[in-house]
């Protein structure tokens, strides 16, 4: 029997792309730092020259399949990472925004077979989002760790 699994320790190599959503840039900042750090800290080059990382900026996280479609059909990246923060209001707009940006960013992954990093926060208050982007624990790093893993899966089954 093969038991197969990404590591966390194989950076060398691999291109990431994050692609950050502009709304709720409170939390969306918080995110990214998060998983910068993380990335970083496991060997990946965050500066601003870097050849293994680039941020990609949207609207907000309706936005975030389609420019994820762009970015895998280019195939420049061994995984994407979305950030993203819906938090509930008086409207039906959030079940909107998160059904549709939840199922385009999985039809993108799927349909491509790039692993694609759902980084999107969906929380009832503000409150909830900053908790999870760094008051209690930041999220961002998680979904870093996930990318590496994945990268590094995937670059395993191939």
């Amino acid at each position: 029997m093969a038991s197969i699994e990404g590591r966390f320790t194989e950076a060398s190599g691999i291109r990431i792309a994050i692609v950050v959503a502009r709304f709720n840039d409170l939390i969306t900042n918080k995110l990214l730092s998060g998983c910068k750090d993380c990335l970083e800290r496991h060997g990946i080059d965050t500066s601003q020259d870097s050849s293994q990382l680039d941020v990609v900026w949207v609207p907000g996280a309706f936005e975030l399949p389609v420019v994820c479609q762009s970015l895998a059909r280019k195939g420049n990246y061994q995984v994407l990472i979305t950030l993203g923060a819906v938090i509930r209001g008086d409207t039906p707009h959030f079940d909107v925004v998160v059904g549709e940006s939840s199922k385009g960013i999985a039809s993108v992954s799927r349909d491509t077979g790039l692993p694609i990093i759902f980084g999107v926060l969906t929380t009832d208050t503000m409150q909830q989002a900053l908790e999870r982007a760094g008051i209690k624990t930041n999220l961002g790093w998680n979904y870093a760790l996930q990318a590496l893993e994945m990268a590094s899966l995937m670059k395993s089954l191939n």
